[in-house]
């Protein structure tokens, strides 16, 4: 898709696309259009949306869209736990990748940012025996104390010891929302269609670089606890432990909701303030970014503003029938009082032109009994 094409009474009318086969353009008709395109590419589209009634993007009065994207605050940690030497195999099937979820524990001591970074943060931890990869012999000999390379039946026995003893730690946390975090579109490059792509600017603010400390500290002592070996040294910089904005894959914002149109691109039921007819429900309205995985709520506000829209498409369906009744009634009260006015006529004329025969009823001659 290329844009949202508007009518020039402000509203919607549809979108143009690209039909990747032919490269041809397209136009698609609608009374209402909804994006959920994923947040950036949402973003895009309405940045891309131009026309002399939205010259900087079509929703964008507020000068919002591409704005405060956010991502999850994310570090990882991992060590050898040597309690996991030489378990019995058994069965491990469906068992693998991080299966475990340990939520935020310290919103007392947080609850006034006493941490350093206002939200929380929670943890996933992997381990177990799953399908063994390429390097699963690296660096075993060191692990197994051998000053030699290790090869044949010693190199089994050791392979199958450490084998499922890795234990990772990896953290997700709230990020707060900040002006330097945000997508613009690329005054140059554009994709295979022509289209101007996005350019992203980022920065993690002292709130993020202070909860990724605080991340690696809890998962180090924790590792520790369980006995583990980090291999890892101690890494004093935060910037160097967190992980690069984007790469979570847990980007949203940039059209985000709010209570003012001066402040916002869409209202509580992400119908943007400037186009009603036009709706945004991936994770672009989110004002910013909790320490959970955003799918499940970009499903329920989805489901929150498809219900809203029935309802609204219900009421603009009983106005329009309040007002086309009475004009109904009316309609057929001239037409019936016009075919009335007709047919005396037309009786009268019948009765004066063409004399009906003579016949008797009841004692009563014919012009009588009319």
């Amino acid at each position: 898709m290329r844009e949202v094409i508007v009518g020039a009474d402000g509203k919607a009318k549809g979108v143009l696309f690209i039909d990747k086969t032919t490269g041809r353009e397209g136009h698609a008709k609608g009374r209402v259009v909804v994006l959920a395109a994923g947040a950036m590419e949402s973003v895009r589209l309405l940045l891309n949306s131009k026309s002399n009634l939205f010259p900087h993007g079509i929703a964008n009065s507020s000068g919002k869209v591409g704005k405060y994207i956010t991502d999850s605050v994310s570090s990882s940690l991992s060590a050898h736990i040597p309690a996991f030497e030489g378990m019995p195999v058994h069965n491990e099937d469906g068992a693998g990748g991080p299966h475990a979820y340990v939520p935020w524990t310290l919103l007392a001591q947080n609850r006034h940012g006493e941490l350093g970074f206002p939200g929380g943060y929670h943890l996933e931890f992997t381990s177990g025996r799953q399908m063994p990869a390429m390097n699963v012999v690296s660096s075993i000999d060191s692990r197994a104390g051998s000053a030699s390379v290790l090869y044949g039946k010693k190199l089994k026995e050791e392979a199958r010891r450490f084998h499922g003893c890795q234990l990772g730690f990896g953290a997700q946390g709230t990020m707060v929302p900040n002006d330097d975090c945000y997508a613009e579109l690329d005054p140059d490059l554009k994709d295979q269609w022509g289209i101007p792509v996005l350019r992203f600017h980022w920065k993690w603010s002292e709130f993020e670089l202070n909860q990724a400390k605080h991340q690696q500290k809890r998962i180090r002592g924790l590792l520790e606890a369980l006995g583990g070996r980090i291999a890892a040294k101690a890494e004093t910089d935060p910037a160097k432990l967190i992980r690069q904005g984007g790469t979570v894959i847990h980007e949203v914002g940039g059209a985000i909701m709010g209570a003012d149109p001066k402040k916002s691109v869409t209202n509580q039921w992400c119908q943007t303030w400037d186009v009603k007819n036009l709706f945004v429900t991936d994770g672009g309205p989110f004002a910013s970014n909790a320490d959970k995985n955003p799918t499940l709520t970009i499903m329920a506000l989805a489901w929150r503003a498809a219900d809203h829209l029935i309802e609204q498409a219900k009421q603009y369906a009983r106005t329009l029938r309040r007002e086309a009744v009475p004009t109904l009634w009316n309609g057929l009260d001239a037409a019936c009082a016009k075919a009335a006015r007709s047919f005396t006529r037309f009786v009268h004329r019948l009765a004066r032109h063409r004399p009906l025969k003579a016949q008797s009823h009841q004692g009563l001659h014919p012009t009588q009994g009319m």
